[in-house]
């Protein structure tokens, strides 16, 4: 998984990837957002060659989360072409994120 550090604009990210990608925008203090990053991890693996994931931290990157709107954690935000296509709020379990982001696979 990547995190903000690793890329130099979000913008960049997005606009140079091929295959979609699945930001989750957290809080280090949120608990559930520590249990949906497990989440993530089982969703990395089963969707390894289909889907990026990226963590952006909200208290780190607050103009990226006002841009799109973020006011509940953990969101994840699904992006495919650099444009928003899906948003989800909560906890959501692995299968059910697999569902719910597959028809944009």
């Amino acid at each position: 998984m990547a995190t903000k550090q690793q890329f130099n604009s979000f913008e960049e990210l997005l606009s140079g990837s091929e295959m979609p990608i699945l930001v989750d925008f957290y809080a280090t203090w949120c608990g559930p957002c520590q249990m949906m990053s497990g989440f993530l991890d089982l969703t990395a693996d089963s969707l390894r060659d289909k889907l990026k994931i990226v963590k952006i931290d909200v208290d780190k990157y607050p103009e990226i989360a006002s841009q799109y709107g973020i006011s509940a954690l953990p969101t994840m935000v699904l992006f495919k072409e650099a444009k928003p296509v899906d948003t989800i709020e909560g906890v959501i379990r692995p299968q059910q994120l697999i569902d719910r982001v597959q028809p944009f696979l």
